[in-house]
């Protein structure tokens, strides 16, 4: 009893640790029957390079966030519920070794772990939590953000095939993932399972199959059977170009960040009662 009580007062004081290192800007994450099952550094592929995050695994959620003064601030806090995860394992790239996918409902990205026995340690404990979570909630299953391409892949927008330069810039469409250029991205649409108020950037193609999809709806399609044909699509609104609303900036302002004792340069940390991780059963 005395030790499970000096574990929960030790996981509150983690958490704590956890919330004050993102500063004023982060959502709080202490709350009742939340526990801090694991942390450490991941490569995050973002659209030019990877970049080190700091990442945190608890019993219902995923955190992660930009490192700022040796890993002892962080800024830009992403916070996934496990129910809407989804992970897919993937071979080694040239660019990123011991990596996998997280697929979320608002975004997808990949991430490469230090090691092949770090990256089975996140693995294993993600899904763990992301199951139980389940058994424990009935949630439907969510629609997954696609995967950007990334920057480096393509040279061309991969739309009206210009090249692309200084004055010619990369951007991505949020419903394909694809590479383009500005000219074929001025389209803006509400993507449900990316935020249902925000306006995102799409590509030219994806708003003229929205425009097809949205003429349909208007008329009555009867099935083979006779029944009445249902349309479902994701993008709601779409609108024009406005740069004043160009959500490629960083959604999170900057501010003074609170020093904490987190070592976010350290290996992934197994966070448990006995604070070490289970040995393997060999059969």
């Amino acid at each position: 009893m005395m030790d499970r009580l000096a574990f929960t007062q030790e996981n509150r004081d983690r958490i704590q640790v956890v919330e004050s290192s993102f500063g004023p800007s982060g959502k709080p994450l202490n709350r009742p029957g939340r526990v801090l099952v694991g942390e450490g550094r991941l490569k995050k592929l973002s659209r030019r390079r990877p970049q080190s995050k700091v990442f945190y695994l608890f019993n219902d959620v995923l955190v992660y966030g930009t490192i700022v003064l040796h890993g002892h601030w962080h800024k830009s806090q992403k916070i996934f519920p496990l129910e809407n995860i989804q992970l897919e394992d993937l071979e080694d790239s040239p660019q990123m070794k011991n990596q996998w996918l997280i697929r979320t409902p608002r975004k997808s990205f990949y991430v490469s772990a230090s090691s092949p026995e770090e990256k089975q340690a996140w693995l294993e404990h993600i899904e763990e939590c992301r199951l139980k979570r389940l058994r424990d909630a009935s949630c439907p299953s969510p629609t997954f953000a696609v995967t950007w391409i990334p920057d480096q892949a393509s040279a061309i927008c991969m739309r009206c095939l210009e090249k692309f330069n200084m004055a010619h810039r990369r951007h991505h469409c949020r419903n394909c993932g694809f590479v383009v250029c500005n000219n074929c991205s001025k389209y803006r649409a509400v993507i449900a399972h990316i935020n249902p108020i925000k306006a995102v950037r799409v590509c030219k193609l994806c708003h003229c199959r929205h425009l097809s999809w949205a003429k349909a709806k208007e008329r009555p399609r009867l099935n083979s059977n006779g029944t009445m044909r249902s349309f479902n699509g994701d993008i709601s609104v779409i609108r024009e170009y406005n740069p004043s609303s160009d959500e490629d900036t960083d959604d999170n302002p900057r501010c003074m960040w609170v020093p904490t004792q987190v070592d976010s340069f350290s290996p992934y940390v197994y966070l448990k009662p006995k604070h070490q991780k289970p040995t393997r059963q060999h059969v």
